[in-house]
């Protein structure tokens, strides 16, 4: 039986080509348990791999319709085989994070196949320090990236102890309490919604206009409140000022990437000291590292960068009525500056006057105007891209669970998110957080980025020049 597909998740699949994968990922770094090693690591594995059981989820498999113009739909596979989708790898010598960053590099640049349900596992071994590594990829049609982080943090538990637990592939064998996942850590961002990029947007506000024509009056002037703060450059979700860059350009298929942890605490004190949140030092980080990093490739613009970044806010006022809002904003990142400070100020100005735009807005206007400034992104995506450029980089941060998690005694030490370079925007930061940690994900278009190893090392430089701006 072939079940629809919604628009959204069809867009994905139409959208996709050899240059244009659109799948997101997720690299998990494990420490075994006292006494264990990669051995009983792939025995609890193989154990699994055994029992041949795959959630309901993982069984989906897009198909054409032969009935209805040919609409994607979706189609359970019975017969899965889990030899295709999972699979062990081994690092070579000396099985540091270089290497597995290469490894993880060419796998994320791969197509799924479509002639199967759409998602990928690899069990990575090898590495020196006795941790092993999972990664994933899962297509965007299947599941973005919020919901490719739940599936896999939905097999782990904060029982160091707890034995017997299922792999990621496998249904869960109880009901464990959700996990929030909220793009933005800032005050008052507590909402989960179900798709969370900016990609997503343009079909979010269709939806919610067809069920609210009475936002009709109210649409043209937040549309055009938004125009009129792009024009003299205020916080908002539109902006005029992206100047041209080495990131805003056509991409190929092959990917980098790159990713490192810094200790959340030390964020958090820089949030607190500089009257800031830990999404604008985020933001500040890599501001100063952007700048740094095309400053030595001789290839800094002389304008401001500008960040595109997912957001979601509930409403502070009592009177207002319940519900989650989502959308996105553009940030002056104020490269143009070599004042860490300044920097600081600039993005912390930025996010409170687009958070503060939005706030006075309705859930449709708040998807209508961000959807107006991700429009030319989701147009390149079918070649359709004109001369604006919404942004230069795409900036997101999904925190994590603030607990400890396992599998199997196994404790989860780092996860690392990959997204999707779109034409117009090679380069796509994304941040996540295990509980002490925070993880930035760099992933690039090989072609057309460059080495993005030295972009971890300006990160960390910045982190200590806001820590050194802010008085700490």
């Amino acid at each position: 039986m072939l079940l629809p597909m919604s628009p959204t998740d069809s867009m994905f699949l139409l959208g996709e080509s050899r240059e244009h994968p659109m799948h997101v990922g997720g690299l998990a770094l494990f420490t075994p348990p006292e006494g264990a090693g990669a051995r009983d690591v792939r025995a609890m594995l193989d154990a699994a791999f055994a029992r041949g059981e795959v959630s309901p989820l993982l069984r989906k498999r897009a198909r054409r319709s032969v009935t209805s113009l040919g609409q994607w739909g979706w189609e359970t596979d019975s017969e899965i085989d889990l030899g295709h989708h999972v699979s062990h790898e081994a690092l070579p010598a000396p099985g540091g994070v270089t290497e597995l960053l290469e490894l993880v590099s060419r796998l994320h640049g791969g197509l799924l196949d479509r002639s199967r349900p759409l998602w990928e596992m690899h069990l990575i071994e090898g590495l020196e320090d006795g941790r092993f590594a999972v990664y994933t990829k899962i297509h965007h049609a299947l599941a973005d990236g919020v919901s490719a982080m739940k599936l896999l943090r939905s097999a782990l538990s904060e029982d160091p102890e707890a034995r017997e637990m299922p792999a990621p592939w496998e249904p869960l064998v109880r009901e464990r309490p959700a996990l929030t996942l909220v793009p933005d850590v800032s005050e008052g961002a507590v909402v989960e919604p179900s798709r969370s990029g900016p990609l997503d947007l343009a079909s979010a506000v269709l939806r919610v206009a067809r069920g609210a024509v009475g936002e009709a009056v109210g649409l043209l002037p937040a549309l055009a409140g938004t125009v009129d703060r792009a024009r003299n450059d205020r916080g908002g979700s539109l902006s005029f000022a992206a100047p041209s860059s080495i990131f805003n350009v056509q991409i190929g298929g092959a990917r980098r990437f790159a990713a490192q942890s810094w200790p959340i605490e030390r964020l958090r004190l820089v949030a607190k000291c500089g009257d800031a949140t830990i999404n604008d030092v985020v933001l500040a980080m890599c501001a100063g590292a952007l700048r740094a990093y095309m400053d030595e490739l001789d290839a800094l613009p002389a304008d401001p960068l500008i960040a595109m970044v997912p957001v979601s806010l509930r409403r502070e006022q009592p009177e207002a009525k319940a519900g989650n809002e989502i959308g996105l904003l553009m940030c002056n990142l104020a490269t143009h500056l070599d004042d860490p400070a300044a920097r600081l100020d600039t993005v912390r100005t930025a996010m409170r006057e687009g958070k503060d735009s939005m706030r006075t807005m309705s859930t449709a206007q708040v998807l209508a105007t961000s959807a107006l400034g991700v429009a030319p992104l989701a147009l390149g995506m079918f070649g359709l891209g004109g001369p604006i450029r919404p942004a230069n980089v795409m900036v997101s941060n999904v925190p994590g669970p603030g607990t400890p998690l396992y599998w199997n005694g196994a404790r989860l030490s780092a996860l690392y998110p990959l997204s999707i370079p779109v034409d117009g925007q090679a380069l796509n930061i994304t941040c996540t957080s295990t509980d002490d940690e925070i993880a930035f994900g760099l992933t690039g278009c090989r072609r057309s980025v460059p080495p993005l190893q030295p972009l971890l090392g300006y990160l960390d430089d910045e982190l200590a020049a806001l820590e050194r701006a802010v008085g700490l």
